[in-house]
């Protein structure tokens, strides 16, 4: 029993939330009387019908394929809790369909699965898609999740983007960009740190790099990933292809030294003698949950900017500051993808909204800032008609 049970009923405020789920579909026509059933349902439903089948682009107007998501998860890779299973990760799912709904104004079913191959998840979710104007993908294990938006993208002409990578990397790069403007330097004049080479340490990478970052060098257990390594993945393989231009090698105490930036992504502990030996005006992102790789009062002693995964510390890097103005602006123009140019483009809009409020506890908006979705749905969906993916 969960701690905090008693008479028959769980303890904790949670449960209480949580009991018949958080979520529920609701109309938005009336059925009142027999003429609105003719119209809502048979017969008046078939015209609309084979008016779709004559002309399948109208399935945007007609139905609500053009503002709902599915949030897909095989329950593999939950929060901090690991691998939990489908029906487990049901309540993570739901919560995350109505931040979609809270922040971005787009409705979203959460859509748990019993399979972790990849080729069926694949499979699934493309024989789901006519359903959906986007799919996000979520808490599934690396490196099979790098494996499955890649291969579900090239299936389906609907944007497919997974949060655990995308989201946390368009959200730091926001948040570095302006503690870098705050410390008066460029990110081409960072070289920063990244602890973890899963699935967000490898977006964050990647997003810094085509952002124009100086040098990052990424480090997994084993150290910092490096060409001369002969134990890496495919991925990693292709990270240490375009990270650590210096060509560091040893352990993450080792690229700390002297660095400007720490990305924690990983868990784990780093030892208080390496952060004092990054350079100054150090710049620190511990989002760990729930305990940071650097406690902030540590990291306070040597960085001029520190950041947590926590809510209750400043510059929290919350990933809901992201998805629902990513995908409200991918659907607002029926973009068939999410582009690169995208995530950038949204994360200079969320940098954006506090360009002019900027102090070292305050780099990032706040989740309930309710500039941060307009802003992000705009950049999006112009980057979207930039880059050609835009349909209307």
């Amino acid at each position: 029993m969960p701690e905090g049970a008693g008479g028959g009923e769980f303890g904790h405020p949670a449960f209480a939330l949580h009991r018949g789920g958080k979520m529920e579909i609701r109309a938005t026509v009336p059925v009142r009387d027999r003429d609105d059933l003719s119209l809502a349902y048979t017969p008046g439903v078939a015209k609309v019908c084979s008016a779709i089948a004559e002309h399948p682009e109208l399935v945007h107007d007609y139905t609500w394929k053009s503002k709902v998501v599915a949030v897909v998860t095989d329950g593999s890779a939950v929060l901090g809790l690991g691998d939990i299973g489908p029906e487990a990760s049901l309540p993570v799912m739901e919560g995350k369909a109505i931040l979609f709904k809270q922040f971005g104004g787009v409705d979203a079913v959460p859509v748990a699965l019993d399979c972790r191959d990849t080729d069926e998840i694949v499979e699934t979710v493309a024989r789901l898609a006519p359903s959906f104007g986007g799919i996000n993908l979520e808490d599934i294990s690396a490196p099979r999740c790098f494996e499955v938006e890649r291969k579900l993208q090239e299936r389906v002409d609907i944007p497919v983007f997974h949060d655990d990578q995308h989201g946390t990397a368009v959200v730091t790069l926001a948040a570095l960009r302006n503690a870098a403007r705050l410390t008066g330097r460029s990110l081409g004049e960072l070289r920063g740190v990244i602890s973890g080479a899963g699935a967000a340490g490898v977006a964050i990478a990647r997003i810094l790099v085509e952002a124009g970052i100086g040098d990052v060098a990424v480090c997994d257990r084993k150290g910092i990933v490096s060409r001369d390594r002969e134990d890496l993945t495919d991925v990693k393989r292709e990270l240490a292809g375009f990270t650590n231009k210096v060509g560091l090698s040893g352990p993450l105490e080792t690229a700390l030294d002297g660095a400007d930036v720490f990305i924690g992504v990983s868990g784990g502990t780093i030892a208080e003698a390496a952060v004092a030996k990054m350079a100054k005006d150090a710049i620190v992102f511990a989002m760990a949950n729930p305990n940071p790789e650097i406690h902030p009062d540590v990291a306070h002693k040597y960085a001029a900017v520190v950041a947590t995964g926590r809510s209750d510390y400043p510059n929290q890097i919350n990933n809901v500051l992201a998805f629902p103005g990513i995908f409200a602006g991918a659907l607002q123009v029926r973009a068939s993808r999410i582009t690169e140019g995208m995530k950038l483009a949204a994360a200079e809009a969320l940098a954006a909204v506090v360009a002019d409020e900027l102090s070292a506890d305050c780099v990032i908006p706040s989740p309930f800032d309710e500039r941060v979705a307009p802003a992000v749905t705009a950049a999006v969906a112009a980057a979207a008609r930039a880059e050609g993916v835009a349909r209307v």
